[in-house]
């Protein structure tokens, strides 16, 4: 634990945002001192925090556009089998993010996230015991491998691109043929012949769950948690004072913003322009399995990722463009459940349970962390597309560094803020 700074006890910060990252800046801020006001509208874990795949997935720092997507992207589109869906009247509104993104379908636009990204997560299992010790969140994080399973090794070497780039930034793992992946886990059926299982990792078996024990701890060593929606962020003479809400004003002395994918108008408001889209992510939850993988995987054919979790599986994926509004489409549960069917046949289950959330995906994806540029003390922690979960408690342990005045040991020239200044 850091040094107390006397300085630090006698200041109040405002988290805007109680998922994992705005909880996990708000723990860390707690130890070093400092008075905490979580503000969420909702409450802890009510969005994206709750509906992840669970994965502390060190490993995931292949970004979606890899060289080559703009040529395959139509096909995925018109393909019912395709973990890719988009709702058709909002493509107006899409384009000009989509047109950023796919802008860093690069080799060196995928080194810079991949750089960005293994600095961040690749202690991730360790920044998240860390942040949990001592509170009643420990209990839902469990250490594992992480296991990619692909139906046979041709398609496995089709991936080389992303393994490739894992290898470059220190990565390992083993590969497994058919009887050394049936010994490792014999759930899956035939067609499914071939894995990667890449050691490390770890996982959390409720991450709603999770994420609520960390708020309830934060209030329970004198933080305070109040229902409400963030409007702006308040000033007198130019300082910060806290933060305009519709239940009145928030005083603080320190304010930081991690709402995910509605931080957009909130940022605008601080000057940025941040080209961030929502990719709405669909989860469904298998009660009562009477089977389960042994491990955390992704798999490969469907791009979606199975988790044993506390009485269920749960199997997250699927990338659909559709914006905040809509409500959920069917198609991507039906193929969530037809997939995860396929990989493991003797599978049984009492009950199917549905979840769309949204995953704040900015158009180089690299998180924002770090102050806001013209702004002392306003501080943002979002945009952390696929791994949000896995990233969280480090993000927040850097902000807090951050607040507290200590330079964190990572070049955080990545995640600044002010590439994206208006």
């Amino acid at each position: 634990m850091a040094e107390e700074n006397p300085q630090a006890k006698a200041k109040t910060v405002a988290v805007i945002g109680a998922g994992i990252v705005g909880v996990a800046t708000a723990v860390w801020l707690q130890r070093d001192g400092f008075d905490v006001v979580l503000i969420d509208k909702a409450g802890p874990a009510e969005g994206t925090s709750y509906g992840n795949a669970g994965v502390l997935a060190s490993c995931s720092i292949v970004p979606v556009t890899v060289p080559g997507l703009m040529m395959k992207a139509p096909g995925m589109v018109f393909d019912p089998m395709s973990p890719l869906f988009l709702k058709w009247g909002y493509v107006p509104r899409l384009m000009p993010w989509l047109m950023r993104y796919m802008a860093n379908a690069t080799v060196k636009a995928n080194r810079r996230v991949a750089t960005a990204l293994t600095a961040l997560l690749a202690d991730s299992l360790e920044q998240h015991q860390a942040l949990a010790a001592g509170t009643p969140a420990e209990k839902w994080i469990v250490p594992s491998d992480y296991v990619f399973v692909y139906t046979d090794r041709a398609t496995y070497e089709g991936d080389a691109y992303g393994w490739g780039l894992r290898k470059e930034f220190g990565f390992t793992w083993d590969e497994l043929d058919t009887p050394a992946f049936r010994d490792y886990d014999p759930a899956f059926g035939a067609g499914y012949d071939f894995a990667a299982r890449v050691p490390g990792h770890g996982y959390v078996t409720d991450p709603g769950r999770h994420v609520k024990d960390l708020a309830a701890h934060v209030v329970a060593s004198g933080g305070r948690l109040v229902k409400a929606e963030a409007r702006d962020v308040a000033y007198e003479n130019g300082v910060v004072v806290g933060v305009d809400t519709d239940q009145g004003l928030v005083a603080a002395d320190r304010v930081v913003v991690a709402t995910g994918a509605w931080s957009k108008p909130l940022v605008a408001r601080l000057g940025l322009d941040v080209p961030l889209e929502t990719e709405r992510g669909y989860h469904i939850e298998l009660v009562e399995p009477s089977v389960t993988p042994r491990s955390p995987v992704m798999v490969a054919s469907g791009k979606f990722v199975a988790t044993p979790m506390d009485g269920r599986l749960r199997c997250a994926g699927i990338v659909e463009f559709g914006g905040l509004e809509a409500a959920p489409s069917k198609a991507p549960f039906d193929l969530l459940l037809r997939r995860i069917t396929e990989a493991l046949p003797e599978l049984k289950y009492k009950d199917v349970v549905q979840w769309m959330g949204h995953r704040p995906a900015p158009s180089d994806s690299i998180p924002l962390i770090g102050e806001v540029p013209g702004k002392p003390g306003v501080y943002l922690g979002f945009g952390h597309h696929h791994v949000g979960l896995t990233g969280g408690a480090k993000t927040g342990r850097l902000i807090a560094d951050m607040i507290a005045g200590r330079k964190p040991n990572i070049d955080l020239s990545f995640y600044d803020p002010a590439r994206f200044a208006a």
